[in-house]
């Protein structure tokens, strides 16, 4: 896949939403396994007639691999997704809501997923934003977060730093596009600090930088 990348990444540009898909699985080779994960775990939190919400949601990639969970339970799905050009393409189960998910207003819920969301969000919100969805939980439901942490140190940081560079390219991302799209990020995907969680985060995925967690209510 051959994707122009934009001196400064925007998920509001029409060519990076049309093409997400193929240059996600690109640039995060895991992109699938951990899709497949959060699935699994979604089962274990949705409850008959309960809500969800899968926040940054882009295309739908949760909504289509909750979807069967979704119907079988009678939940609902609300999907936020800021960019309109984002939420244009989206095609899942739910229903889609163009907002900025900092300032929504949650109805309880049974399950909530930010999957590569937070690492967007500006670091003087993102405490305060976690808490806000562990607080619209239910007793019992649980914030999925998967994102990207601030490297660790010394000699293990270059070594998985270049594991994540050799998997992008057994993936078929161009050298180039590998460049371009880590210097488009400068200043719009700012790693997380694993101190923002709250002590009861559970880590289910780890792949060099990025990292998953199960947060419960």
């Amino acid at each position: 896949m051959v994707m122009n990348i934009p001196d400064t990444w925007s998920f509001d540009i029409k060519e990076i939403a049309e093409n997400f898909d193929d240059h996600v699985k690109e640039q995060l080779p895991w992109y699938d396994l951990v899709t497949n994960a959060v699935a699994h775990i979604a089962r274990h939190y949705i409850h008959d007639g309960g809500n969800v919400y899968d926040i940054g949601a882009s295309n739908g990639n949760i909504g289509r691999a909750i979807e069967k969970t979704v119907i079988e339970r009678n939940a609902k799905l609300i999907a936020i997704e800021k960019s309109s050009e984002m939420a244009n393409k989206y095609n899942a189960v739910g229903e889609i809501v163009i907002s900025d998910a900092l300032n929504f207003d949650y109805k309880k819920a049974d399950l909530i997923v930010c999957f590569l969301t937070i690492m967007f969000i500006h670091p003087k919100d993102r405490k305060t934003f976690i808490e806000k969805l562990r607080s619209s939980l239910n007793i019992g439901g649980a914030l999925i977060i998967v994102d990207k942490c601030l490297p660790i140190s010394g000699y293990p940081a270059t070594i998985l730093s270049r594991l994540a560079l050799s998997e992008k390219l057994n993936a078929g991302a161009e050298p180039k596009a590998i460049i371009d799209k880590e210097l488009s990020l400068s200043g719009i995907q700012v790693p997380i600090d694993i101190n923002i969680l709250p002590d009861n985060a559970v880590e289910f995925f780890k792949f060099g930088d990025f990292t998953g967690w199960i947060i419960e209510k």
